[in-house]
């Protein structure tokens, strides 16, 4: 059920389109006479240095080189020149702004540094004031040296019960 090989010829006109002859009974007409003469639309690039077959975008396809004295030319020169400008006023705005927030960030860096300095001072002193009473309450709450046997509770009652 398959068909015979047949001869094929392929070769790509000016157009990038291939033409596929293939011969059937009259392999010595030429080939426009070919009945068998097909046109397969094939994807050949045009232009081999373009990578995959790919569009280039309008911004990177070549221009025909305008000329520098026509009004076209000056005007689009002169929205560079400003777009330029523009970057540059932002770029220079946005690194004021940066050293701004930094010198804003090391002087509040400064103060959370001596707020830490003061804080520990005030916690130690604390601490002191808190060791030095507890010691107090120790030495308090201990037997007399000569008592035999057991010291009155130091929040006890008088005998009558006042």
């Amino acid at each position: 059920m398959s068909r015979p090989s047949q001869p094929k010829h392929t070769t790509a006109d000016h157009n990038g389109v291939s033409v596929i002859q293939s011969q059937s009974h009259a392999p010595s007409a030429p080939p426009a006479a070919v009945a068998g003469l097909q046109q397969v639309p094939q994807l050949i690039p045009a232009h081999p240095s373009s990578a995959g077959g790919k569009a280039l975008p309008p911004s990177k396809m070549k221009k025909p080189p305008a000329d520098k004295d026509s009004e076209e030319y000056r005007q689009r020169r002169e929205r560079n020149n400003l777009a330029v400008k523009k970057s540059r006023m932002r770029s220079k705005q946005k690194a004021l702004d940066t050293q701004q927030r930094v010198n804003e960030l090391k002087e509040e860096n400064e103060r959370l540094e001596a707020k830490i300095k003061l804080l520990s001072k005030e916690l130690s002193v604390l601490k002191d004031l808190f060791l030095e009473h507890a010691h107090n309450l120790a030495d308090n709450v201990q037997p007399p040296a000569g008592a035999g046997g057991s010291s009155p509770a130091p929040n006890s009652t008088s005998a009558n019960g006042q």
